[in-house]
């Protein structure tokens, strides 16, 4: 089953690229029209209604974000953290991240949607 994923604008346009060479359908925002400089709560808004889970290091605004979500009755495609403390941002941050998003791709046979997940390093 694909899981398609928004990679938020902390992440660059490349990392989407070597997920979809790894054969997932992977978006940044920063290089998808319509996305780039929107606010985060409609950046979750746009990932649900294209059925994209989003990937975001933003924890302290997108946390209250998706508690707000729920409480309207809405749902979205998944929500995947990254921590900086467990993936440093340093030289080896992207392949790091791309790394666990392939596994956790792989692995997640019940699905993202509606759940919100911190990613785990491989």
């Amino acid at each position: 089953m694909a899981r398609p994923l928004l990679l938020d604008e902390m992440f660059p346009e490349a990392m989407a690229e070597q997920l979809c060479a790894k054969g997932h359908d992977a978006r940044a925002v920063v290089a998808t029209p319509g996305f780039a400089g929107l606010p985060d709560e409609e950046i979750l808004i746009g990932a649900a209604e294209t059925g994209r889970a989003l990937v975001t290091a933003n924890i302290k605004d997108f946390m209250p974000i998706d508690a707000r979500y729920r409480a309207t009755g809405r749902t979205h495609a998944g929500i995947i953290m990254v921590s900086t403390k467990t993936f440093p941002q340093d030289r080896t941050y992207i392949v790091a991240v791309t790394t666990a998003l392939v596994s956790l791709l792989a692995s997640a046979s019940d699905g993202l949607e509606g759940r919100v997940m911190f990613l785990r390093r491989e």
